[in-house]
């Protein structure tokens, strides 16, 4: 790193070690600060103490290896904060009962910086409601805090490239109301490869929703025009090559696929939408999106029941858990829903992913999960596609075809090569492909 851009060492708490708190401690560390992350759960802290990352992301086992002298991890909100200069709070805010984001774990971090001295500004990277930081201001100014700027510094990372995200961003947004808290955090960024964005902070907060409300749009536009293109025989991928190539939409978020998952589409698009109503306002276009995203799975396995004459007695190979390749994520993953339906139409369900994190809860608890999935192929009398690992492109498919009880396939990834897979010897569906 050239050496003119280390920022002077501070010290920094972050609240949360989830995905976006551990990257976000860790790479702050990388840049040199002096950090310590805080969580309530003693098992994830344990863990990370004795080296171990509690989720699979690339890089970032060895950026906490590597800053070992510099990050540290504790149950304790005045360990944390004990010559704490910045507070980060990377706390989740996931749905409420009417869809609201809960901020009950952003109100206790608050709730505990009376404790803290030293502290001059509290960054949000957590993904809140607009107006939240304008309450968080009057909570701290109640607390004797008005010292202590503020700044909403959403995140922008993908899980799988998180870290690579953190150090070479599109974008740095920070929100602040006053310019010295604003120069702060900015300089806490020094090293990284991104252009900073100034704004205010309610505009901060609703660029988080809105940047992925977009991706939502897009996800669901190319899967309509996928519906459109098995009823009219053209093929979605050769459209939607075309499309992107124009400068004007880009090639991003345009693939057809199962729909989007994970932890932050989901829950943003509902929270976005219930806060438009909130303030009596109809988001028609994003609450289509979401309806699209919804019939997605079951419009692939409806094709896929049709094809097999019905679910019932049938075993039937779900390749792919995680909501997306490169992650151990299962979140709101296609995968549950996949499953769900399976097992409730008679369907044995036997099921691979490298890497996805199951529990014993519904569906899982009444599937077969295989380590090798030529395993989980072999008996089966269909399979579907539903995670792009890029282990099941390179299968030996012609083999496979002979091992299991009828070659039918559903390729909810648009992931494998038609001609090929026909010349294998399977029945092969796909999403919006002739």
């Amino acid at each position: 790193m050239d050496q003119s851009l280390v920022p002077a060492s501070r010290r920094i708490a972050v609240f949360g070690a989830g995905y976006i708190g551990l990257v976000t401690g860790a790479c702050l560390a990388e840049l040199g600060h002096g950090v310590v992350v805080r969580d309530i759960v003693p098992a994830k802290v344990a863990a990370l103490t004795a080296g171990e990352v509690p989720f699979h992301e690339p890089g970032l086992g060895e950026l906490i290896a590597r800053n070992r002298g510099r990050l540290a991890f504790t149950l304790e909100a005045a360990t944390a904060l004990a010559g704490a200069e910045v507070a980060y709070v990377c706390v989740d805010t996931p749905p409420g009962p009417a869809g609201d984001a809960d901020l009950s774990r952003v109100w206790a971090v608050v709730e505990e910086l009376t404790s803290a001295p030293d502290l001059a500004a509290v960054v949000v990277k957590s993904t809140v409601p607009v107006g939240t930081g304008d309450r968080i201001r009057q909570a701290l100014d109640r607390a004797g805090l008005a010292h202590v700027g503020y700044a909403a510094n959403p995140e922008f990372t993908a899980e799988g490239k998180a870290v690579s995200d953190f150090m070479r961003p599109d974008r740095i947004v920070i929100g602040s109301a006053d310019e010295a808290t604003g120069r702060l955090v900015a300089d806490l960024h020094r090293g990284v490869d991104g252009p900073v964005v100034r704004m205010d902070v309610r505009s901060a907060e609703l660029a988080k929703l809105t940047a992925n409300a977009l991706l939502m749009t897009r996800i669901s536009f190319a899967n309509e025009i996928a519906t459109l293109c098995e009823g009219t025989g053209a093929d979605v991928e050769q459209v939607m090559a075309a499309v992107g190539m124009d400068p004007r939409i880009g090639p991003h978020f345009l693939r057809a696929g199962l729909g989007w998952g994970g932890s932050c589409f989901p829950k943003d698009g509902v929270a976005l939408k219930q806060m438009a109503s909130d303030t009596g306002q109809h988001l028609q276009l994003l609450g289509a999106v979401i309806d699209v995203n919804n019939l997605q799975a079951r419009r692939a396995l409806q094709r896929l029941k049709e094809q097999l004459g019905g679910f019932g007695g049938k075993r039937v190979a779900v390749l792919g858990m995680a909501f997306k390749a490169g992650t151990d994520d299962m979140r709101q993953a296609p995968s549950t829903v996949v499953a769900s339906r399976l097992l409730a139409e008679g369907a044995e369900v036997c099921c691979w992913d490298p890497l996805a994190r199951v529990t014993e809860e519904q569906p899982w608890s009444h599937t077969v999960r295989f380590e090798d999935v030529r395993e989980a192929l072999a008996g089966a009398d269909a399979a579907i596609v539903v995670t792009e690992w890029p282990e099941l492109a390179g299968l030996p498919w012609e083999e496979v075809a002979g091992e299991m009880r009828a070659a039918v396939l559903f390729d909810g990834r648009n992931l494998l090569d038609p001609a090929r897979m026909r010349a294998a010897g399977f029945a092969y569906l796909s999403v919006g492909r002739p």
